[in-house]
């Protein structure tokens, strides 16, 4: 297996004043859309009901999630509304992510 998808350290800092929310979203569409080449893909497509996604995929975009962006996802953010989508994946991680832009 390949692990082009992951990141360099410098994605993964979070410094700088911005979230980087379309970088984001971006990464995990390509996560996604390198393992499933012919799912065509909007931010808000629900990844599960295109029927690719089994428990096995389901916890590779925990990890990837995860490792990508230098976060932790606690319990009770296993939840999989949190993984439906590009955009809800990328919400969580702008909430999980340490915030150096709050003052």
């Amino acid at each position: 297996m390949s692990d082009t998808a992951h990141p360099t350290a410098a994605d993964t800092t979070g410094t700088g004043g911005d979230t980087g929310g379309d970088d984001i979203t971006s990464r995990i569409s390509t996560f996604v859309t390198d393992r499933f080449p012919q799912a065509e893909l909007t931010p808000t497509q629900d990844i599960f009901a295109l029927g690719y996604i089994n428990s096995l995929f389901a916890m590779e975009l925990v990890m990837f999630v995860e490792r990508a962006f230098a976060v932790t996802i606690p319990n009770e953010e296993l939840s999989i509304d949190n993984f439906r989508t590009v955009e809800s994946m990328s919400g969580l991680v702008g909430r999980l992510r340490p915030a150096v832009a709050a003052g």
